[in-house]
């Protein structure tokens, strides 16, 4: 269920869709993003940011649309903190007002996509004046590979401050995002061509085993079953 960007939307998140052919269960690996997503079949939903993998059961005739928001843009979306919905996939209507739910899923029926979802998260964006302008710097810090403690220090925090407000932004601590961002790297370098051992070294693990131990422990399969296309 690999995302696709068609466009530059408004919220910088990745507009995609799919229509299933095939049913099928998808894996969808943990990114430290939150998505709105419309399906056919289920409606809209909003999901969380995961710790491990989910498992998607699509079945054939399935039109799904989403938008992926960057790391922390989820809440200012929302409302709520993204620790309350970590791990879950929760019915968008738990959350915003059934009128607004209604009209939009109104107008992915008779054939909204991507634009629509990202129209309406936009208004939403602005009307709390935009994500929480820490969550770009906490994020950018240790995707870098800088460690907890110098990303508390570059935003004069203690680290129990940068726990707190990494666990509402990205709806785990610093260390998990950092561990789930290091394997995002990892797994560019090798969807890119590049040797394993070479990709482990350029994304910050110690070693190629310790790179097979984290895709075992977030993806909940060996590296070598892992589907990186």
């Amino acid at each position: 269920m690999s995302p696709y960007e068609s466009r530059a939307p408004r919220t910088r998140g990745i507009v995609w869709q799919r229509t299933v052919t095939t049913a099928r269960q998808a894996r969808i690996l943990p990114d430290g993003c939150t998505d709105l997503i419309w399906s056919s079949r289920t409606g809209l939903t909003v999901a969380g940011p995961d710790t491990t993998a989910e498992l998607a059961d699509l079945r054939a005739g399935d039109r799904i649309v989403g938008l992926r928001f960057p790391p922390g843009t989820g809440p200012a979306v929302f409302g709520v903190p993204a620790g309350a919905l970590t791990d879950q996939r929760v019915p968008l209507s738990a959350l915003w007002s059934a009128s607004t739910v209604a009209e939009i899923a109104e107008g992915m029926a008779r054939g909204g996509g991507g634009d629509l979802l990202d129209r309406v998260a936009d208004t939403r964006l602005r009307a709390v004046g935009g994500p929480d302008p820490r969550a770009a710097v906490i994020t950018r810090s240790l995707a870098a590979g800088a460690t907890v403690a110098a990303t508390a220090a570059d935003l004069g925090f203690t680290e129990r401050h940068l726990h707190r407000a990494s666990r509402d932004l990205f709806g785990y601590g610093p260390k998990t995002l950092a561990r789930i961002l290091r394997l995002r790297r990892a797994l560019a370098l090798l969807r890119s061509g590049a040797p394993k051992a070479r990709a482990a070294a350029e994304a910050g693990y110690a070693d190629q085993p310790h790179l097979s131990r984290d895709v075992r422990a977030l993806a909940g399969v060996p590296l070598s079953d892992l589907n990186l296309n």
